[in-house]
């Protein structure tokens, strides 16, 4: 699994944890659903700067958002 899968379902995981849409984790985080969809899926490299948007949209720190599984494997 590339980074961007690794990112995009650490993304969902936690959306679906604040049971969230994508519409409106798009919406609170202010970035577009489409562009949101893409780096769910992977298909999409996120900057930097949105994924600082998207972290703090699912109230976690940057820190709490790579401390997981997923980014342990290779």
């Amino acid at each position: 699994m590339d980074i961007r899968a690794k990112v995009g379902s650490r993304i969902r995981e936690l959306r679906k944890e604040l049971q969230l849409t994508q519409e409106a984790l798009a919406f609170k985080a202010e970035v577009d659903k489409t562009y949101l969809n893409e780096v769910e899926n992977g298909k999409r490299n996120v900057s930097v700067i949105n994924l600082e948007k998207i972290v703090i949209a699912l109230e976690v720190t940057v820190k709490g958002f790579f401390d997981d599984e997923v980014f342990n494997k290779k």
